[in-house]
C-alpha cells in the first residue's frame, strides 16, 4: 500500500497486513504483553531513536524508504501535517525535516506512500480517499527540502478521484505508480511509469488493468514478484462501499506489468472484468472474505499461493490457502477455529479482527502461514505437498519484539518495516475509527526509528 517471504515489490508497504474495508494500514495491533526478560532480550537486538511526535487519533500508515546511504520517513506530525524527514544511515542526529501543504483528517485510507527513484529523487503521494491525486517530487536528488507538489502526474481526467497510492518497481527496476481511480464499488486500477531522464510520468497501460463496468471495483493485493520472475496479483470484486459485498477471489500474473495472463498462461485482454477474470474461489457476497486480506505467497517449489479467509459451513471464520496445482486451483482450509466469526459490515476503515500474510516456504517440505487474530499473532505450518495443517502456534511480530515501547491505553503499536535492511518505524495510535471523528483528541505519541543493532552504513 509499502512487504516477507518472497518480498512484494511494493515500496514501503507490508501488503500482507492491510485494513479490511480500507487501505493497507500500518501493521501491528494490540500486542500481547511479553514477559519483561523476553521483551528486554528482544529489544536488545534493536536501537530505538525518536524521529518526531505524531498524530495518534487514528491509525494511518507512515512511509519508510531506505537506500544504501539514506533513510527517508514520511508521516503526519502532531499537528496532522504531512512531513518528510531524512538522515544518513550513519548519523543518528542528522535529521532534516520538511513540511508539505497537506493535513490528514480522520480517514485511515489516507496513508502515505513514498519511493526513491534511480537517480535519488524522492516521490511522495498521500492523503487521498476519492480525492484529487496528491503527489510531490524532489527537484534535487535526496534533498527532502526541495519536495514540490506536481499538479498533474500523467493525465488529469483520471486523477480527480484517487485512492490507494502504491509505488513499486517493474522487472527492469523502473519506478511504477498505481492507484484506484473512482470509488468503492465503481473504480479502475491505473498504472503509471516514470522516466527519470525526462522527469515525466506516462501511463504504463493504455487501458485500466480492471474495469468494474460501473457496477463494482477490484481490490488488489500486489503485484508480488515471485521466484519465477513473474508478477502475481490477487483480488476480490466489491459491489458497493459495504465491506460485506466482497466476492470472487481472482488472480492474474505478468512478466512486465503490461501483458497479463491467467494461471495457465492464457492471455487476458485488458481491462479484466468479472466475466473474463480467472476465479480462484467463488466466495459469494456476505461469505466472510474481505478486501486486502487476499495475499500472495509461494511454496517451496515456487508455485503461487494465496492466503484468505471466509466462512466455513458452520458459519465460523476460517483461514484458507489456494494454490495453483497442475490440475487447477486447490483450496485448503488451514484453521479449525470454533465459535470465531468476524461478521464485518458497513463502510469506512474497520478495526480489523484478522490480518493475513502470504504463504512462505520453510525448507523443502513445509509452508508457513502467519495471521493475526484479535491482536495475537499465529503461525500455521502446512505440509507443502498436501497443504494439510501440521501445527498452530503463537507467532512473533515486530510489535511484540518492541514490547519496551510504551503504548498508551486504548492504542496499538503500528509498525512499518523495510524488508531489505530490517530498518523499521514504530508509533502508537488509536485503531481506525470508521473514518469518523472521535469524541476527543489524544496527546501526540513518539514516532521511533528502529535500527537493527550493528547497522553501520557509511555516513
Amino acid at each position: 500500500m509499502h512487504p516477507s517471504g518472497p518480498r512484494p515489490v511494493l515500496s514501503g508497504l507490508l501488503a500482507a497486513l492491510a485494513l479490511a474495508g480500507a487501505a493497507p494500514p500500518a501493521t501491528g495491533g494490540q500486542a500481547a504483553a511479553a514477559p519483561p526478560a523476553a521483551a528486554a532480550a528482544a529489544s536488545a537486538r534493536f536501537d530505538l531513536s525518536a524521529v518526531d511526535t505524531v498524530w495518534s487519533g487514528h491509525s494511518v500508515r507512515s512511509a519508510l524508504a531506505v537506500t544504501d546511504t539514506m533513510i527517508f520517513v514520511a508521516y503526519y506530525d502532531a499537528n496532522r501535517q504531512l512531513t518528510v524527514a531524512s538522515r544518513p544511515r550513519g548519523d543518528d542526529a542528522g535529521w532534516r525535516y520538511h513540511k508539505l501543504d497537506s493535513w490528514v483528517g480522520w480517514d485511515s485510507h489516507n496513508y502515505v506512500a513514498m519511493a526513491v527513484d534511480s537517480v535519488g529523487n524522492v516521490h511522495v503521494s498521500a492523503n487521498m480517499h476519492r480525492d484529487p491525486l496528491l503527489y510531490y517530487r524532489t527537484t534535487v536528488p535526496g534533498d527532502v527540502r526541495t519536495l514540490v507538489r506536481v499538479p498533474v502526474m500523467a493525465e488529469a481526467k483520471v486523477e480527480r478521484s484517487a485512492t490507494y497510492p502504491i509505488f513499486l518497481h517493474d522487472g527492469a527496476g523502473r519506478l511504477v505508480f498505481k492507484y484506484r481511480d473512482g470509488s468503492s464499488g465503481n473504480g479502475n486500477e491505473i498504472y503509471n511509469i516514470y522516466d527519470p531522464g525526462t522527469g515525466r510520468w506516462r501511463h504504463l497501460l493504455d487501458v485500466p488493468l480492471t474495469d468494474g463496468q460501473g457496477q463494482r471495483n477490484a481490490y488488489f493485493v500486489g503485484p508480488v514478484l515471485g521466484p519465477d520472475k513473474l508478477f502475481h496479483i490477487a483480488w476480490v470484486w466489491r459491489e458497493t462501499p459495504m465491506a460485506e459485498s466482497n466476492h470472487d477471489l481472482s488472480y492474474a500474473r505478468s512478466r512486465d506489468l503490461v501483458h497479463w495472463e491467467d494461471s495457465s498462461g492464457r492471455p487476458l485482454r485488458l481491462p479484466i472484468t468479472l466475466s473474463t477474470a480467472e476465479i480462484v474461489d467463488r466466495v459469494p457476497e456476505g461469505g466472510g472474505m474481505i478486501n486486502n486480506n487476499t495475499v500472495v505467497g509461494f511454496d517451496p517449489d515456487g508455485r503461487a499461493m494465496i492466503t484468505f479467509h471466509k466462512f466455513d459451513a458452520a458459519g465460523d471464520t476460517q483461514i484458507y490457502v489456494a494454490r495453483r496445482d497442475p490440475a487447477g486451483w486447490t483450496v485448503a482450509q488451514v484453521s479449525r477455529w470454533r465459535g470465531f466469526r468476524w461478521d464485518f459490515r458497513g463502510g469506512g476503515s474497520l478495526d480489523s479482527r484478522l490480518f493475513v500474510e502470504g504463504p512462505v516456504p520453510v525448507g523443502a517440505d513445509r509452508v508457513r502461514v502467519s495471521v493475526v487474530r484479535d491482536g495475537r499473532p499465529i503461525d500455521f505450518t502446512l505440509d507443502a505437498r498436501t497443504l494439510r495443517p501440521i501445527a498452530e502456534q503463537p507467532g512473533v511480530r515486530l510489535a511484540e519484539r518492541l514490547a519496551v515501547v510504551p503504548v498508551p491505553a486504548g492504542m496499538m503499536l503500528n509498525t512499518v518495516e523495510d524488508g531489505g535492511s530490517g530498518i523499521a518505524l514504530a508509533w502508537p495510535s488509536r485503531p481506525p475509527h470508521r473514518d469518523r471523528p472521535d469524541a476527543d483528541i489524544p496527546a501526540p505519541t513518539v514516532l521511533r526509528l528502529v535500527m537493527p543493532r550493528g547497522d553501520h552504513a557509511p555516513r
